[in-house]
């Protein structure tokens, strides 16, 4: 009886305080040890933009973004002083938006 009172006390009190040590729990971690957030860069488009599969202008147009789309840049490619690249992301909420429409894809800058 008094085994299954200990067990009973220490589960409860994991189950209390070991979620906010976890990732997901509550603790505020420090954004400055993920590199690829100091990395990223959020864009709007000022004109309407094609979005093509790979990087050069013959390439299959896969949609035409709107004035005013959000994207977030994934790389970017120097071809020449004239012609640079970006691989980006749409920033869109996948579950009211098309959940099947194109998210990623290269734009001319």
């Amino acid at each position: 009886m008094m085994k299954n009172l200990i067990k009973n006390i220490c589960l409860i009190g994991f189950a209390l305080i070991g979620p906010i040590t976890l990732p997901a729990g509550g603790i505020q971690r420090n954004l400055n040890e993920y590199n690829i957030l100091n990395n990223s860069k959020e864009i709007i488009l000022l004109a309407n933009c094609s979005l093509y599969t790979f990087p050069k202008v013959n390439a299959t147009k896969l949609l035409v973004l709107d004035t005013g789309s959000s994207l977030s840049v994934l790389q970017e490619w120097v071809v020449n002083e004239n012609d640079t690249w970006a691989r980006v992301e749409l920033l869109t909420n996948q579950f009211i938006d098309h959940p099947n429409r194109t998210k990623r894809g290269w734009i001319k800058i």
